[in-house]
């Protein structure tokens, strides 16, 4: 009975996701929704008390593959500066695969205003961008020295606020171009399209946070998803640059 309980659960939340990417929330009905997912009405009420809790589960599952998706990749090994690169790539995908995610940036945006959702997508989108760089700037990916005592704040001595504008500098151009990969892919782009636009991206930034030279030591283009015998996710490289 749990086991069918959940399935169902599931079959409603991608449902919920596939009706409020194509329709907007305002617009997705919950009868279209469990139609969608070959239930009742009364059996989505049973899981979701009103949409605005089925959008938070939507969300949800936006969070949790991304937070899977950051996990993974720097347990593979990958430094956070490549991390975020290969996470900004990881985007382009499933924006494309799984509804879930461009669903969470439509809910995200059209609910701007109102009561605070439980869940905020684009903020959690934002939060890993910024601590994935901030991890590449402690680590010395970033030729960028960290602000004074450790605080993202303005020295008064002098060096420290000038390195902390060059830091609030990196992290707002950052942010502002990864932030586009969404507002892209809403425009009709195929994926391999989307693709190409995320690596010429980073061919342009990372010039600009590592220097020409070492901007040559981190992989632009997409890592080939791969499924291998035991159903765990690898990545193959495509190769580097641009």
């Amino acid at each position: 009975m749990q086991e069918r309980s959940e399935r169902t659960r599931r079959r409603l939340v991608f449902a919920g996701a596939e009706l409020f990417h194509r329709n907007g929330y305002a617009n997705a009905t919950l009868g279209e929704i469990a139609g969608a997912a070959g239930v009742t009405k009364g059996a989505l009420y049973f899981h979701f008390a009103s949409k605005d809790e089925l959008a938070d589960a939507v969300q949800q599952r936006g969070c949790g593959l991304l937070h899977e998706a950051v996990r993974g990749l720097r347990e593979g090994g990958a430094s956070p500066l490549q991390a975020l690169i290969d996470t900004t790539h990881w985007l382009a995908r499933t924006l494309h695969e799984d509804p879930a995610i461009p669903a969470s940036f439509r809910i995200t945006k059209e609910c701007a205003g109102q009561q605070p959702p439980a869940v905020d997508f684009h903020g959690a989108w934002l939060a890993a961008v910024c601590e994935l760089l901030r991890m590449a700037r402690d680590v010395g990916e970033l030729p960028l020295d960290p602000p004074a005592d450790g605080l993202d704040g303005e020295d008064p001595a002098g060096d420290g606020g000038r390195a902390a504008d060059r830091w609030e500098s990196a992290e707002a151009l950052v942010a502002a171009a990864v932030c586009g990969i969404e507002v892209l892919a809403g425009t009709g782009l195929s994926y391999a399209e989307l693709q190409r636009k995320v690596a010429a991206l980073w061919g342009l930034l990372l010039p600009s946070l590592v220097g020409a030279e070492r901007a040559r030591d981190y992989r632009t283009r997409a890592a080939r998803d791969v499924r291998v015998a035991d159903g765990e996710r690898s990545y193959e490289f495509l190769g580097s640059g641009v």
